[in-house]
């Protein structure tokens, strides 16, 4: 699993260079056979981006900012709103 704290701190800054090196380590995780998850910090802000550019990503752990989202958003709303995301 990719650990995407540092991608979601720096995301807002530049996202280009946030996400790099997510995307040398799935590349080489590729090569290597291994599936690639990917969780921590991801959201509605910065999920797209980061499911359209990581090769092979298999899933992402988003329970906490969907029950977060849910309770201004409702649960089936945000279900619907990250589906589209992704």
């Amino acid at each position: 699993e990719l650990y995407t704290e540092d991608y979601a701190t720096n995301y807002a800054e530049d996202k280009e260079k946030a996400i790099a090196p997510y995307i040398a380590s799935a590349k080489q995780a590729t090569e290597l056979g291994l599936g690639i998850n990917a969780g921590h910090d991801l959201s509605l802000e910065n999920l797209e981006y980061f499911a359209k550019h990581i090769p092979n990503l298999a899933e992402v752990s988003i329970g906490h900012a969907l029950v977060s989202d849910a309770i201004y958003l409702g649960l089936e709303n945000s279900i619907q709103m990250y589906k589209r995301l992704l």
